[in-house]
């Protein structure tokens, strides 16, 4: 087109000009007033490439604090193994990277991420990935969907900072999820987080077997149980001890720690809990608003959170999703142990133990019991097991197998038979955080002191030293009576 030389068009051109620079800038200051305002680093220039650091549970990859946008190359292979659910109970897991949950990704606000998935050639299953972290059609399953034998391949930029869930979403989803198949990606704000003591990984999920919580042998995925959300297990890190007992997480007395909490799901929401800490920071949803002084955080399935805590005192402290029969009867326990000096103005201990008289009664001298009479062991033995059903299994497990990791086992316990005094001491005085050792395993032991009379200790214990495996002789009322005495 010709141009104008004329004044008139001179004119002209300079108008349209002065429009359209206008017109940017309204556009422009609408947008920075929170309308369609850009991510800050979606246009920035890639400098420089690496392999991702990915780390498995409860480890996190270290923070690179990169100032420039990278490229970022993830590697992961899609692996079906059989592993262990629960002592005695195995499962055929389908995995990211041969673990549950899959490894952690760290990246930063604005990386360009290069991810390949491969799917094992002994895979049965074809399997792909969905990150919440990605601005696309299916958050990737769509460009990953991947045969065994098979590698594919996409990028994608990282526009939001937070924490955020990754998972499988070939159909049946559902069951891919419930399977294992789940991880947690970080997205840091460019410059990261402020530095902390120490992080783990913890990620809650659920576990759907025919056969019910501790039956032992290869269990299948029950996929009624899932549809009705009735799991069998619900466990921090893939497996009931994953993250307790030998496991456990370890940090000292001033420690700030920093958790990277997912929940997998696929059904249920987490009650997050640390028993005897209190968050100083909570990013809710993994997001980037902080709320503080909070003891209980709710992790939706498929969400996270990050939560900030100081650990003041030493101890062995649980981990807990607070619906609390998951916790201590379908597996959702985790520990962290915290070594150092205690400080008794933060927390004393018990100070005293003494009698109680309601209503300001006066204590007077109870007549002299006669001599309680020796009764058999199958009349001991019935009472036994219903005193311990009522005060003991929801610990322990009617099996006596107890929790690994956090509960010892009384079934075949050397701890408990080899007692001189038949165990009538744990029962009267309870194990105040001793370290103990069961059948060749750590535990920290816990159990509080019991409200039981002399003839209900000595039930219990006949039930508990010939259930299981054990064999003994019968505990008689006298000879709890005597170390109450002593």
């Amino acid at each position: 087109m010709k141009k104008s030389s004329s004044p008139k068009g001179i004119l002209q051109t300079t108008a349209v000009l002065l429009l359209a620079g206008f017109a940017m800038s309204l556009i422009t200051a609408c947008n920075q007033a929170g309308g369609t305002k850009p991510a800050p680093n979606d246009t920035a220039t890639v400098i420089g490439e690496y392999t991702a650091d990915l780390t498995h549970a409860p480890f996190v990859p270290v923070a690179r604090n990169y100032p420039k946008t990278e490229k970022v190359i993830v590697n992961i292979e899609v692996v079906e193994k059989v592993m262990k659910l629960s002592d005695g109970v195995t499962y055929t897991f389908w995995t990211f990277g041969g673990t549950v949950p899959g490894p952690f990704i760290r990246v930063q606000e604005g990386d360009e991420v290069e991810l390949h998935l491969s799917n094992n050639p002994n895979n049965k299953m074809p399997h792909n990935i969905d990150l919440h972290a990605v601005n696309g059609p299916g958050g990737g399953a769509e460009a990953t969907l991947t045969v065994p034998g098979h590698t594919s391949t996409f990028s994608f930029r990282v526009l939001n900072p937070g924490l955020y869930v990754y998972h499988c979403a070939t159909a049946p989803v559902g069951m891919h999820i419930a399977n294992g198949m789940y991880g947690l990606i970080q997205v840091e704000p460019r410059g990261g987080l402020p530095k902390v003591d120490k992080e783990f990984y913890l990620m809650q999920g659920e576990f759907y077997t025919k056969g019910k919580n501790g039956a032992p042998g290869l269990q299948p995925f029950d996929m009624d149980k899932a549809i009705k959300e009735q799991p069998e297990y619900v466990v921090f890190n893939g497996a009931v001890g994953a993250a307790s007992g030998n496991n456990a997480l370890r940090a000292n007395v001033g420690d700030h720690i920093r958790l990277y909490v997912g929940n997998g799901g696929p059904n249920l929401a987490s009650s997050f809990h640390v028993i005897g800490q209190i968050f100083d920071t909570v990013f809710q949803e993994g997001g980037s608003e902080a709320n503080h002084n909070v003891a209980t955080t709710l992790i939706p399935a498929g969400g996270a959170a990050i939560v900030e805590f100081t650990c003041k005192e030493p101890g062995t402290y649980s981990i807990v999703d607070h619906s609390i029969f998951r916790a201590f009867n379908q597996g959702a326990l985790a520990q962290l142990v915290v070594a150092g000096n205690a400080d008794k103005v933060v927390y004393s201990g018990k100070i005293s133990d003494e009698l109680y008289q309601p209503g300001g009664a006066v204590a007077t001298q109870e007549p002299a019991d006669p001599a309680a009479p020796d009764l058999p062991l199958a009349e001991r033995f019935k009472q036994g097991q219903q005193l311990f059903e009522m005060n003991c299994s929801s610990c322990h497990q009617s099996t006596g197998m107890g929790m690994p990791g956090a509960i010892p086992p009384l079934a075949k316990s050397d701890f408990l038979m080899k007692r001189s005094d038949e165990g009538i001491g744990i029962l009267l005085n309870g194990i105040n955080n001793e370290p103990i050792i069961v059948n060749g395993n750590h535990f920290q032991g816990v159990m509080p002191k019991l409200s039981l009379s002399d003839d209900q200790i000595a039930n219990i214990l006949t039930y508990v030293r010939n259930s299981w495996g054990n064999k003994s002789l019968v505990v008689q009322e006298k000879q709890v009576k005597k170390a109450r005495n002593q």
